[in-house]
């Protein structure tokens, strides 16, 4: 499936394994990761001309990442770290490489999406978490 058949689509987080190992690698405090786990956020992909807008909407925070396939932005995560990203389309992947400027860790997160899912795999260090997103009728 090509990624333009997921624009203007809304998906739901359905499952999470492993997020509070991710956060608390990258050094998320406890009431940011327990906000963090608590809530179910709502992705949607869009595209106009070159740049894609994805936004992930929940009762914690709202977080809008407006990219043009590899060029290297300046990013604010939902837990308040500033990053610089880098995006590019792979199919219908979205690979993300996050670097954090002052010399901390890198983080890679891939967004594949389906007929009617998003897998988003996340990983610093050794820890790998998964979260799916289903698609909301």
């Amino acid at each position: 499936m090509a990624l333009s058949g997921s624009l203007g689509k809304k998906y739901k987080l359905d499952k999470s394994e492993k997020f509070d190992e991710y956060m608390k690698a990258l050094g998320v405090g406890l009431v940011t990761r327990k906000m963090g786990n608590a809530v179910s956020p709502v992705a949607e992909l869009n595209k106009d001309g070159d740049e894609y807008t994805l936004t992930s909407t929940s009762t914690f925070k709202n977080v809008v990442l407006k990219f043009k396939p590899g060029v290297e932005f300046d990013q604010e995560t939902p837990d308040g770290r500033k990053v610089k990203s880098v995006i590019t389309v792979e199919g219908n992947t979205l690979h993300e490489v996050q670097k954090d400027p002052n010399g901390g860790k890198e983080t890679v997160i891939d967004r594949t999406f389906t007929d009617d899912e998003i897998k988003m795999v996340m990983t610093v260090d050794d820890i790998t978490a998964t979260r799916v997103y289903k698609l909301q009728a």
